[in-house]
């Protein structure tokens, strides 16, 4: 079992930045592929970044440019930080772990207002 805890999420200005935090706990054996996801209301959940347990990222085209994902092993957790923040970016920001099984995070509320 593992457990997904997201935090950094907020309210923040078009062409702000924000830093999302994703700790991982649990039965954790070895290092795991993880990604963030977003899902506005009435869209379904999509991919915005994701690291391979060999650090290889991978980003929509939406967000290349302006996001980076990065982990940090010896902490089990994975960042992705969010500059040049559009309106276009708000939703609920999900934590994924891959693993035995895929887990999730609980979601944590991204706003960027105009």
């Amino acid at each position: 079992q593992v457990q997904l805890v997201e935090s950094g999420g907020g309210l923040v200005q078009a062409g702000g930045s924000l830093r999302l935090s994703c700790v991982a706990s649990g039965s954790i054996f070895s290092i795991p592929a993880m990604g963030w996801y977003r899902q506005a209301p009435g869209k379904q959940r999509d991919l915005v970044a994701r690291i391979s347990s060999g650090g290889t990222t991978t980003y929509a085209d939406s967000v290349k440019g302006r996001f980076t994902i990065s982990r940090d092993n010896a902490k089990n957790t994975v960042y992705l930080q969010m500059n040049s923040l559009k309106p276009e970016d708000t939703a609920v920001y999900y934590c994924q772990y891959v693993g035995r099984r895929v887990y999730w995070g609980q979601g944590t509320q991204v706003t960027v207002s105009s």
